[in-house]
């Protein structure tokens, strides 16, 4: 089992599970959203939370999608691909009994490969910072991933935050000492770009 920080070190922050303590684990691995983030973030989702279905990838301790499952969404799907994080997130699942989790231990890109039954509302993306994968992510959530007024939330390092790519736009964006964070929309495509 991974070693895990002492309690406290991230908590729920709002919600039914409001001041619950989640499990961390000890190093680099895992780089939590800051409270202040967090409730700026879910200040943005609070009116489509409500019954929504939720994609985290890149799960971490769980801390952004048990969020929002705290807030009322309907469900959540935790996708993560480190063996001791993941562990931690099942702890984590476990101690709040948020049976409308369900844990993916994969590889975020390898999941997104195959489609989903159906689309989420809103998709959480905080990978790790300076590895690439945000645009990369962001090219493979289509309209199969997300429903037509569905919005992704992306944190990334500040200042190494780039444009979103091509089909997104920004609807709310903040930052802090250390990052960027904004909540995206897909953008219509015009008719002579449609498939």
């Amino acid at each position: 089992m991974a070693e895990f920080d002492p309690p406290g070190r991230v908590r729920i922050i709002g919600g039914e599970w409001r001041r619950r303590r989640l499990a961390v684990p000890a190093g680099l691995a895992v780089r939590p959203s800051s409270d202040r983030v967090r409730e700026t973030v879910f200040n943005w989702l609070a009116l489509r939370l409500p019954g929504a279905r939720c994609l985290d990838l890149f799960a971490g301790s769980g801390a952004l999608g048990l969020e929002a499952l705290s807030r009322g969404a309907e469900a959540v799907t935790l996708v993560e691909s480190d063996s001791a994080v993941v562990t931690g997130l099942r702890l984590n699942v476990a101690q709040l009994g948020a049976t409308q989790a369900s844990i993916v231990h994969a590889n975020a890109l390898t999941y997104l490969s195959t489609p989903p039954l159906r689309p989420y509302h809103v998709v959480f993306l905080d990978p790790p910072f300076a590895s690439g994968l945000a645009l990369q992510v962001l090219t493979r959530l289509d309209s199969s991933w997300l429903v037509a007024d569905g919005v992704t939330y992306l944190e990334t390092l500040r200042g190494s935050d780039l444009p979103p790519p091509d089909g997104w736009r920004i609807m709310r964006e903040g930052t802090t000492r250390q990052t960027h964070y904004c909540l995206l929309e897909r953008t219509p495509l015009m008719p002579a770009e449609k498939t």
